[in-house]
């Protein structure tokens, strides 16, 4: 079950690796999350020193009911992501690449754990970027004909 999709990253990157990973949230967290009051855009997943993977600038809106236990609660705080070594040890080679970067796609539901998927994207240039709007009309209208 999908909790948030980040659709705009298709257009702003060529992704061309995928992986999941295990988010580590608090019990409220995944309450919000579930409710679907989550948003990617912006973010984007840095592996820190002591290879770890953080997702960065994430939103998690505050849940509600649970207001005594969430007094000093940052909506906007880094969040832990678990992968395995060898994925990190991947992915930093990645994000030390010139223009690549490591990006969330969606969050979702696996076995009611709350997981998420991220790629490994290229920035894409503006000229890319109407192409892709180009090819994307053409196939609404090829669509639409048949």
């Amino acid at each position: 079950m999908k909790l948030a999709e980040n659709k705009k990253i298709y257009h702003d990157y060529e992704i061309s690796n995928t992986l999941e990973a295990g988010l580590v949230l608090s019990g409220p967290e995944v309450k919000s999350a579930k409710l679907g009051q989550i948003d990617l855009k912006g973010a984007y997943v840095e592996i820190d020193q002591n290879m770890e993977s953080w997702l960065i600038n994430s939103y998690i809106a505050p849940y509600k009911p649970a207001k005594t236990s969430q007094k000093n609660y940052k909506p906007h705080a880094p969040r832990k992501l678990l992968l395995k070594k060898k994925e990190l040890r991947s992915l930093l080679g990645k994000q030390k690449e010139k223009g690549t970067s490591i990006v969330p796609l969606e969050i979702f539901l696996k076995k009611r754990l709350v997981k998420i998927k991220i790629g490994i994207g290229r920035g894409k240039k503006k000229h890319d970027k109407r192409e892709t709007i180009k090819k994307r009309d053409f196939e609404k209208r090829k669509k639409k004909i048949m």
